[in-house]
């Protein structure tokens, strides 16, 4: 490095670090491997935040949800600078290039710094409207109260659902008298 509070970006300008930050990543590049060397991949995606566990990687790469450079790889799977790992986990895919190798696992600012994000942005959460949050001290709702709170969630249609009384139950049934 040019300087020991800065880090040179992809467009060669150089960056300002928290000196906490840049402390960490001193200490993360002399307990990584040595140039030429490589790290496991569920090491890998562990240490850089992608999984919370190492055990949950190794599964991923078993089960095929991490490919590098394309290919399903096993967990012993050696990770250069440059490949690129796809994760697919929770529900979404991360892209990320490697930039840096790490074998311990590193605080979320150091994370950032051993890999380029690519991934595409995460889905929109669901907007739901705080339904059925009552006051403290309101006691029980009614039973119109509670039919409100599920046509909020979505739970009936606005004309009811079986058993809620809409359109009558007189006459329904199997036809037979009741006792």
């Amino acid at each position: 490095m040019a300087s020991e509070g800065a880090e040179c970006d992809g467009a060669g300008e150089a960056r300002t670090l928290d000196p906490k930050v840049a402390a960490a990543i001193a200490a993360a590049e002399a307990a990584g491997p040595q140039s030429g060397q490589t790290v496991r991949v569920d090491s890998w995606i562990w240490s850089v935040r992608l999984v919370k566990t190492r055990s949950m990687g190794a599964t991923a790469c078993r089960g095929g949800h991490v490919r590098v450079n394309g290919e399903r790889v096993k967990p012993a799977h050696a990770v250069r600078v440059g490949d690129e790992v796809r994760l697919r986990h929770e529900g979404r895919e991360r892209i990320v290039i490697v930039t840096r190798l790490t074998r311990k696992r590193v605080g979320a600012a150091v994370a950032v710094q051993c890999y380029v994000d690519n991934s595409p942005p995460p889905p929109p959460r669901e907007a739901v409207a705080p339904a059925g949050i009552r006051d403290r001290g309101a006691g029980r709702p009614t039973k119109r109260d509670r039919r409100e709170m599920e046509r909020l969630r979505g739970l009936t249609g606005p004309g009811g659902g079986p058993g809620s009384g809409a359109g009558g139950d007189l006459g329904s049934g199997s036809g037979r008298p009741r006792p």
